[in-house]
């Protein structure tokens, strides 16, 4: 065994203000609702599964594992919480507290693919190590890594409006930046399900579908200019139809094209004199 926990495995109830918060904290999302609801089930039949803390002095312990059933516990008014005392180190704390965490199966996504970068950075383990651990597969270990490749206003935004795994997985095959958080907004308002947003970023990888970013300008291109230039040409034919005597202009350079209406306003306002 990893953790020496000696003679003492009976279980101890502990005061909630005694225990400290875990150092070591991988997960980042705590479902409201899920909250409300696991809240909800240890007011009516307690905590089933002890928390797992550490002593650091004589009344005062940490946190190693359990963090949602510390936080219900005290949402529904517990003062105690049912403790099973660990007698471990800093470091061996610390990556109990971690693996623990990703042994679960609610664990969100891209927490798994931080706890998993922290196994490796800090523990010196390698996906082979991490999966022989916890009990996934290596190649799932890897794809969980991968996810970080996302920022952390993509993540927010993913997790926000309860996309998926695999919804992930997909937007992770666009590498352009503003393409991708374009690619997400679309997916977000159409609510697009995974194999809609797989067959969606095949066809804007395709070239298919000419998604752009949305702070990319676009350039208006007119096919057949002469039909502009008719429609101004018919306008001013009507305003000289009423008896004022308008000019039109025609301006070109490399740049774009330039027309103008000049329509004589004082002439006009002396004709209108005379005739009144």
């Amino acid at each position: 065994m990893l953790f020496n926990i000696g003679n003492e495995k009976k279980i101890h109830d502990i005061p909630i203000v005694r225990i400290r918060p875990c150092r070591v904290q991988s997960r980042r999302y705590f479902s409201s609702r899920e909250m409300k609801e696991l809240a909800q089930s240890i007011k009516f039949n307690g905590i089933l599964q002890p928390l797992t803390v550490r002593k650091l002095s004589i009344g005062e312990y940490e946190l190693v594992a359990g963090e949602r059933r510390l936080r219900a516990a005290a949402m529904c008014g517990k003062s105690k919480v049912p403790c099973l005392i660990l007698n471990c180190s800093d470091r061996q704390a610390d990556q109990f507290s971690l693996i623990e965490n990703l042994q679960k199966s609610d664990m969100n996504f891209f927490d798994e693919a931080e706890g998993f970068n922290r196994l490796m950075k800090s523990y010196n383990m390698s996906c082979f190590d991490i999966s022989r651990r916890i009990g996934k597969r290596q190649s799932s270990v890897a794809e969980k890594i991968r996810m970080l490749t996302f920022t952390d206003e993509e993540r927010d935004t993913i997790i926000r409006y309860r996309l998926t795994e695999r919804h992930a997985k997909a937007l992770l095959k666009i590498k352009e930046p503003l393409l991708r958080k374009s690619v997400l907004g679309k997916i977000i308002a159409q609510g697009l399900n995974v194999t809609q947003t797989e067959r969606y970023i095949e066809t804007v990888l395709s070239g298919k579908n000419q998604e752009k970013p949305k702070n990319q300008k676009t350039t208006l291109v007119i096919k057949d200019i002469k039909i502009l230039e008719n429609t101004i040409y018919k306008a001013v034919d009507s305003i000289r139809s009423t008896g004022i005597d308008a000019v039109s202009g025609r301006n070109e350079t490399d740049a774009f094209i330039e027309y103008t209406v000049r329509i004589p306003k004082n002439k006009t306002d002396d004709e209108t004199k005379k005739s009144a």
